[in-house]
């Protein structure tokens, strides 16, 4: 299932969201320099080097050494840079897709700043998630995918009932119908679970894309936090918040 676009109608400009999608945009091209190709390869060798200093590799944490050559310090620093690189172009289409259907209404609700500060905690919290079920893993993992996550929760929260449009594809049948955020991020995260569960103990890191433990823990993030970084009550009345949810 591929949300398209929300029912939800904002009042302010998100700027944050927006500025976060162009940041990973421009990052993705300075991958792609480095690569030649619009399909990343970390065999190449520059390529390679960058995914390997800014990315998320667990065992640098639990065990204190250098895997990359140039891998910045202190490390904790890529719990933020790899946020923001992505391992090809599906995959930034993807996490920028979600982020812009779901972003800028959570940030209509919270302000901007405080948006800021509750992406990027969800992205951190998401990070040390794959660390701790990924301790001695040396692969790289990189994506926004546990920040935007994070969002996908508070999403959750603010606007149960909000019609998100979804482009539903179960061969050979394809439609678009009109479903519930409940409805849709709720079945999101019971795969993204799921598949943890599925995998637990066995080595999930990708240099395409972050864990499915990072989503898990991002998304867990966002379900605490929301409450705290949520705007008051005026800012998401009803009658601004949804359409009926299955009408086009």
């Amino acid at each position: 299932m591929i949300p398209i676009s929300d029912a939800n109608y904002r009042r302010t400009f998100p700027v944050i969201n927006v500025l976060i999608i162009v940041a990973n945009i421009l990052v993705y091209l300075y991958e792609v320099s480095l690569s030649g190709s619009l399909n990343l390869s970390p065999e190449t060798r520059q390529l390679a080097n960058f995914f390997y200093s800014y990315s998320v590799i667990p065992a640098e944490y639990t065990r204190g050494i250098d895997v990359g050559s140039q891998t910045i310090h202190p490390v904790f620093l890529t719990l933020i840079t790899a946020m923001f690189m992505h391992g090809g172009l599906l995959h930034i289409g993807g996490n920028m897709l979600f982020l812009w259907v779901f972003g800028d209404n959570v940030e209509a609700n919270m302000g901007h700043l405080k948006y800021l500060v509750f992406y990027f905690v969800c992205g951190i919290v998401a990070g040390l998630a794959h660390i701790a079920l990924n301790a001695f893993s040396q692969q790289p993992s990189l994506g926004a995918s546990g920040a935007i996550a994070g969002v996908m929760a508070a999403y959750l929260v603010l606007y149960p009932r909000a019609g998100v449009r979804t482009l539903v594809f179960i061969p050979p049948f394809i439609g678009l119908f009109r479903i519930p955020a409940l409805v849709l991020i709720g079945i999101w995260f019971l795969m993204q679970l799921w598949d943890g569960l599925a995998e637990l103990g066995a080595n999930t890191a990708q240099t395409s894309g972050v864990a499915f433990w990072a989503h898990v823990g991002g998304f867990i993030a966002g379900l605490v936090l929301v409450f705290l970084f949520r705007g008051p009550k005026s800012r998401y009345p009803e009658r601004y918040v949804n359409r009926p949810p299955y009408r086009f």
